[in-house]
């Protein structure tokens, strides 16, 4: 199985960058990781925020096959504490898929159409981070995850 990130916009601060970079390396340990970042919209001045879900839902689902398992980090998803993550992902693993994306919206949320052709919604807090953070944030947790299922120290230090 391959877990992707899918994000909209790039990360410019180079610390958040360097963490970014660390835990994606660490995670390759574990399974097939890609992080993949569609760039931000150009123009966007002259979009409502509705307008710009939109043209946003429809380059991420330009991103995905029907195959493909679609996971939205959205502020109305299930949350979990680190050991259920590290359960949900070992499930999706015992699934057999093939493909399984994490997808973090950009600043409006997420079109209709991608709420559609979503399987399922998480939460990471009911408090608000900046997208960039969130990244970092994620992608820590899968790689916390991956060494709960393997039972190795990181979790507990």
């Amino acid at each position: 199985m391959q877990i992707t990130l899918l994000t909209i916009g790039k990360t410019d601060n180079k610390n958040l960058i360097q963490l970014i970079d660390d835990y994606s390396h660490r995670l390759e340990h574990y399974i097939k990781f890609q992080f993949d970042m569609i760039p931000d919209l150009k123009k966007v001045k002259h979009l409502s925020e509705a307008q710009q879900r939109e043209k946003e839902g429809q380059l991420i689902l330009d991103k995905t096959s029907t195959s493909d398992v679609l996971i939205l980090l959205d502020e109305n998803g299930k949350q979990l504490d680190s050991v259920a993550f590290a359960n949900y992902l070992q499930k999706h693993m015992n699934s057999g898929i093939k493909n399984l994306i994490f997808v973090i919206g950009g600043p409006y949320g997420f079109s209709d159409a991608v709420y559609q052709r979503a399987n399922g919604k998480l939460s990471l807090s009911k408090m608000t981070f900046s997208h960039q953070m969130v990244r970092l944030f994620f992608i820590e947790q899968l790689y916390r995850g991956f060494t709960i299922l393997k039972n190795e120290p990181y979790h507990h230090r």
